[in-house]
């Protein structure tokens, strides 16, 4: 099963996996009125790696460049519900990649298909990671659809509106002098402020301020999009303040604070992205195939569709899988929690990893020693070649 070497496509196989996890998101979000729709980018490294297939360049923590592979996900979440809308692993080395951006607007426009029947107001909150104008164009032509994106490009040139009503060309920073002051307001944030060694979460004041922009559209010149820049300074913070580019109307303090709850809510979720990440070991298995790794991490969103509440419930077959292989045992007033459903993970990969390493010695040597052959043998485990 972990290789991915059968011909018949399991129930459990990552494309059926990641079918069930966005299913169930669907339906776990479709009573809501309104959707938050983050997409997240995510790097899985595998440093030590060198022979697995189709291995391709990602950042490390500290910047520098490591072996790995890529993915996109959309989380959704309305007032009460969450659910897992997209989720994918590629690799720029794969033979049908085409570019980061094909993979973005194909994560856009599938979870866009899955909730075509959504009547509610849908708007996509972003990272410095998506600050493209083919993003922004993609999520504005599916109806209902809007956008918070924390910009990274602050040279790009856009239309700015002078006292006389005459649109002219300027630099994104350009228009910062023209920002106006709109509400001042007390929240929580992870924040480092001047003075302090490290970021905490602590209580802070927040200034925001917005002004009313244009952006061209990226083939087409001659189409542009009303948008509101928003400054999000916190004050005495020692980083740069968040400024937010959305095509929702900012006029006054309500819709300020509105487009500011929007991108901090992102920040939010950041527990479900950082188990996918770090909880249960992936990084550190160097003997697997792409297959193998798409199916684990699959599994990984199955261990946090239950733990985060993306939808998920004992009733799905993954997740009891999961729980036993982490040693639960059924009792319906002690359902599995994070370190039993980790435990299955770190199970699961460890068989993984068994097998490949089993295969690996196969391919080398013929077959395997007979003690090792006879052992698996006896527990009725064949490997076959």
């Amino acid at each position: 099963m972990a290789e991915g070497d059968s011909t018949k496509r399991s129930r459990l196989d990552a494309d059926s996996v990641t079918r069930v996890l966005r299913e169930q998101g669907v339906a776990h979000l479709r009573a809501e009125d309104e959707l938050e729709l983050v997409l997240d980018g995510m790097e899985l490294r595998r440093p030590g790696a060198h022979e697995q297939e189709y291995l391709m360049s990602v950042k490390a923590l500290d910047g520098s460049l490591v072996n790995g592979y890529r993915s996109f996900n959309v989380l959704g979440m309305g007032q009460e519900a969450r659910g897992l809308l997209y989720h994918k692993v590629f690799s720029s080395r794969l033979p049908d990649f085409q570019s980061e951006n094909v993979e973005i607007q194909a994560a856009i426009q599938h979870t866009e298909q899955a909730l075509i029947d959504f009547q509610g107001p849908k708007t996509w909150a972003i990272d410095m990671g998506f600050d493209n104008d083919d993003v922004w164009w993609e999520i504005w032509k599916h109806p209902g659809s809007h956008l918070v994106n924390r910009v990274y490009h602050l040279e790009r040139i856009v239309e700015w509106q002078t006292v006389r009503g005459k649109w002219e060309e300027r630099y994104l920073d350009a228009t910062f002098p023209y920002l106006k002051h709109l509400a001042t307001i007390q929240t929580e944030l992870e924040v480092r402020l001047q003075g302090q060694k490290y970021a905490k979460r602590q209580k802070v004041t927040v200034e925001l301020s917005a002004v009313p922009l244009r952006v061209y559209h990226p083939q087409d010149k001659s189409r542009t999009q009303p948008v509101w820049l928003v400054r999000a300074k916190v004050v005495g913070a020692v980083g740069k303040p968040w400024f937010l580019l959305t095509d929702w109307a900012v006029r006054d303090a309500q819709s300020a604070v509105r487009i500011f709850r929007f991108y901090r809510r992102r920040w939010a979720v950041e527990d479900t992205f950082k188990f996918i990440k770090t909880s249960f070991g992936i990084e550190e298995v160097q003997m697997l195939s792409f297959e193998a790794i798409r199916r684990l991490v699959a599994f990984g969103w199955v261990a946090a569709g239950f733990l985060f509440h993306l939808g998920l419930t004992l009733d799905q077959p993954e997740v009891r899988l999961l729980a036993y292989l982490g040693g639960w045992e059924a009792r319906p007033d002690r359902p599995p929690g994070k370190l039993v459903l980790t435990r299955g993970l770190r199970r699961l990969i460890d068989q993984a990893t068994t097998e490949a390493i089993l295969r690996n010695h196969i391919e080398a040597h013929g077959d395997l020693p007979p003690f090792i052959k006879h052992l698996l043998a006896a527990y009725g485990y064949k490997l076959e070649r």
